[in-house]
């Protein structure tokens, strides 16, 4: 039996910026170094209910209330990237985590593609973004809450899973 080639390049890592997150950040990165890939960082802004909007539009104008969820989006990628200094927490755990992969030697092979901070459905955002960047892995975290929350297929990385083309890798993240 042959078996076909795996060859991995592009490695979409879709994180919540939580801090369990950087668990599959380290699968990642690993897979990044064995396979001598790239990874794309992808968060994804859930859009706020309809619902939401029009009553917030009540107290404020709605070109201001966009206005709004726009600075979010920004804010978000900029923690990512550690360019905002209110986001302290973020940029220096993510900076910790880089710097304990390199004095390890894990993680020399890695090379950041890209950071994508969206706004939408984060199913839909992953499986779009996996597709245009022709990404051959997904690699996201999950929660695991015991065998109800296990049969219970309501997160996204559950429903990423089951409608991915692409490969995708769940991480099972430690319990906060």
């Amino acid at each position: 039996m042959d078996l076909p080639k795996v060859d991995v390049k592009k490695i979409l890592y879709a994180t919540d910026l939580s801090e369990n997150a950087r668990f599959a950040f380290a699968y990642a990165v690993s897979l990044a170094d064995l396979y001598n890939a790239s990874i794309t960082f992808i968060h994804v802004l859930p859009e706020v209910p309809d619902i939401i909007d029009k009553s917030v539009i009540g107290y404020i104008s709605e070109a201001r209330w966009e206005e709004i969820k726009s600075q979010n989006v920004e804010e978000a990628r900029e923690a990512i990237i550690g360019k905002r200094r209110n986001h302290l927490a973020i940029r220096d755990a993510l900076h910790q985590f880089s710097e304990d992969v390199r004095e390890s030697r894990v993680g020399e092979g890695f090379v950041t593609d890209d950071i994508i901070v969206v706004r939408g459905n984060p199913v839909e955002e992953i499986l779009k973004y996996s597709e245009e960047r022709s990404c051959d892995l997904i690699v996201m975290g999950t929660h695991g809450h015991g065998t109800l929350a296990d049969a219970m297929m309501g997160s996204t990385a559950r429903r990423v899973l089951r409608r991915s083309a692409k490969p995708v890798l769940v991480v099972r993240l430690p319990a906060e």
